[in-house]
């Protein structure tokens, strides 16, 4: 093995309790993460071809959480991501093979007690937990632990208890016939997992969660609460002189710090909190407990007029410890520039005030407390309800679209926008005018997630550099994609968009990089979004000439740490392997190019509802950078059709499928995906 890899991952079969290894090595060229957790998938999963992977509540779904090779390691907003990958329960109308991740000491832990990831089949006839200790595996008694209906946060503090007793901070403990001063990394499931809610999340320490997919429903399908692991080992660095240079070189002359959290430093009542390894420290630790460690949405997931900010810090913990994804069961309705209706709790409160949703109403929305909708009372009893099932919260625990589906409603809403989720049953989320989002959430399994605009095209960056010098920046490093600006232009409207704008082969060539680039470097490789990876351009940089750390960082560390000699354009050919792999994975769940179509709204006015910093290229030859100009975006359907032609041309696919061909496929070295493919009819000409 490689620098970076310990060389085996467990896997556990909870139907039967057995306990076996699969060696590292034969996945590594995967890289790991996602790379190596949806080909053990394939293998384990697809392969055998013996279910249809349509209901990921099924035993034979194969769920694996697994780390890098730079995890536990000094790289930077790297080192603590775990990926989660399987087939998921939230998409709709087909709960595509997924991915989630989380942040914070899980991965590292993992890595030290010796394993590259874990692989979670079948299902255990009663509530279990997983308890790891560097090489020694064992399946606990959840009921009998009193784990089984605890809280996340409860679950996480019996297990400490339990296997680590009364103990001062920062004293030394036995583990096994070493030492440690951690705590064990324990990620669990809270009610809503347990009552196989669609939208319950895994939760990791105080705050850090799987939240898409609803694996928190498919850990309690499985009967598993929770896994705890302690590792007193260390990974293995191949050229560890290499690596704190690489790390110095970010930290100092390219330093890549997030601005906006820099609040947190000095303020009595809070402190900075980060992923392990990381110096950007993007989350906090509060005094009084609420908030930790939560981000983004989870951080004020119920906004309302009627909350102070106290009662917003303790909606936020409520939410982790019923372990509910807020991407789905939301209100957002006072952040600025954000659209007031994207979310559930927006669209349950539309519904109520045309007399539709409420008590004895159309949609009965007991127990519900409606008439304290906008103040904390109501945050809990949304919560439990969801999780617990009660009531209008059976349907609410199935997603808001399967619910509206079931009300008799979905279509109808999708089509005016009172309901704002674009694809797949997925949530408006900075869809619009950032296209490259909408693009890729459609052409993919879920809401990307994915920064990468808002890093490119900061406030600092237009402030500082002309939008022609932005443009031809990001030109230059974006390989294997070179030299072309307009792959960044976001004109929207006339013949324009169509020929060098957000339809053209130009913009099929910028969905197609980022979709790379993710597939690897972050979903593999585990960069974090909030690293901010990629980061092109940094104004920041001590340097003076403002170019950032990407591309030289990414390969610059996994090269230092495994000891190979990856370029980054050899990282970017994994993650279209990856992503071609994928791909042929929800072909064979049933997609089709017919299939991805936007929901309605997406293509009228009112669509985007928030503004954004980005290029456009106008008719005179100048660039510059727009937001009011992109605040009233919407799509065009010919536009969108003819993009997916453009990239699956671009990709190598049928055009009109927009499945993978042999030659594609055979190029990667995917031979036997394309055999696979051939076999169920499936497979591109």
């Amino acid at each position: 093995m490689t620098g970076g890899y310990t060389g085996k991952i467990l896997r556990l079969n909870l139907t039967n309790g057995t306990v076996s290894t699969i060696d590292t090595s034969d996945y590594e060229e995967w890289g790991g993460g996602n790379g190596i957790g949806g080909a053990i998938f394939w293998d384990l999963a697809v392969a055998p071809g013996n279910w249809d992977m349509l209901d990921g509540f099924d035993p034979r779904n194969v769920v694996t959480l697994m780390t890098s090779p730079l995890s536990g390691t000094l790289a930077p907003a790297v080192a603590g991501r775990t990926e989660v990958q399987g087939i998921n329960v939230y998409s709709y109308p087909i709960c595509w093979f997924t991915r989630s991740g989380f942040g914070g000491r899980f991965a590292g832990m993992l890595k030290a007690a010796g394993w590259d990831g874990i692989v979670l089949e079948g299902k255990a006839s009663s509530p279990v937990w997983i308890n790891i200790v560097n090489d020694r595996v064992s399946l606990e008694d959840a009921e009998a632990d009193g784990l089984w209906g605890l809280d996340t946060w409860e679950t996480q503090v019996q297990i400490w208890g339990q296997l680590m007793g009364q103990r001062r901070l920062g004293e030394w403990l036995a583990v096994g016939d070493a030492y440690s001063t951690q705590m064990p990394a324990v990620v669990a499931i809270g009610p809503a997992g347990e009552n196989l809610c669609r939208n319950a999340s895994l939760v990791h320490d105080a705050g850090n969660a799987a939240g898409q997919g609803g694996f928190g429903g498919i850990f309690g399908s499985k009967n598993l609460k929770a896994i705890s692991v302690r590792g007193t080992g260390s990974v293995e660095v191949a050229d560890q002189q290499a690596l704190m240079d690489a790390r110095l070189w970010y930290d100092g002359e390219r330093p890549d710090g997030l601005a906006a959290y820099t609040g947190y430093v000095g303020n009595p009542t809070s402190r900075q909190s980060a992923c392990q390894s990381c110096p950007l420290a993007c989350r906090k630790v509060t005094q009084n407990t609420f908030f930790n460690e939560s981000q983004c949405f989870e951080s004020h997931w119920y906004q309302c007029p009627n909350i102070s900010l106290v009662d917003d810090n303790k909606a936020s913990g409520l939410l982790q410890r019923y372990g509910v994804n807020c991407c789905d069961i939301q209100l957002r309705a006072l952040i600025p520039g954000l659209k007031g209706s994207n979310a559930a709790a927006n669209y349950l409160q539309d519904l109520y005030k045309m007399g539709i949703f409420g008590p004895g109403k159309q949609i009965d929305s007991s127990p519900l407390p409606m008439d304290s909708f906008d103040t904390f009372t109501f945050v809990e009893p949304y919560l439990r309800a969801i999780s617990y099932r009660q009531g209008i919260g059976d349907d609410l625990a199935e997603g808001i679209v399967r619910a509206a589906k079931k009300w008799g409603r979905l279509e109808q809403d999708l089509d005016s926008g009172i309901l704002t989720f674009p694809q797949w049953g997925y949530m408006w989320h900075h869809t619009l005018p950032t296209v490259e989002w909408t693009y890729s959430s459609l052409l993919g399994d879920r809401d990307i997630n994915e920064h990468i605009c808002f890093i490119w095209h900061s406030a600092a960056i237009k402030d500082a550099l002309p939008a022609e010098t932005i443009v031809n920046m990001l030109a230059e490093k974006t390989i294997p994609y070179t030299g072309d600006p307009f792959m960044f232009n976001y004109t929207w409207q006339g013949n324009e968009a169509f020929t060098e704008g957000i339809y053209s082969d130009h913009f099929a060539k910028r969905v197609a990089w980022d979709r790379h680039y993710n597939r690897f470097y972050r979903q593999a490789l585990g960069f974090c979004d909030w690293g901010p990876w990629p980061k092109i351009i940094n104004t920041n940089a001590t340097a003076g000439d403002n170019w950032g750390t990407s591309p030289e960082a990414e390969p610059k560390f996994f090269n230092a740490i495994t000891g190979k000699n990856m370029t980054f354009a050899d990282g970017m050919e994994i993650g279209r392997k990856i992503w071609n792999r994928d791909r042929a994975i929800w072909i064979l769940q049933g997609r089709h190019r017919d299939m991805e179509k936007l929901s309605g709204f997406m293509l009228k006015p009112g669509a985007s509802g928030t503004g954004k910093m980005l290029p456009v290229h106008h008719p005179d030859g100048t660039w510059t950078i727009e937001t009011e100009s992109l605040w009233d975006m919407y799509l065009d359907y010919d536009g969108v059709e003819q993009l997916k032609t453009l990239f699956f041309e671009l990709e190598g696919w049928d055009t009109s499928s927009g499945w993978p061909t042999r030659s594609t496929l055979e190029g990667l070295d995917l031979g036997f995906v394309a055999d696979k493919l051939a076999s169920a009819g499936k497979l591109g000409t």
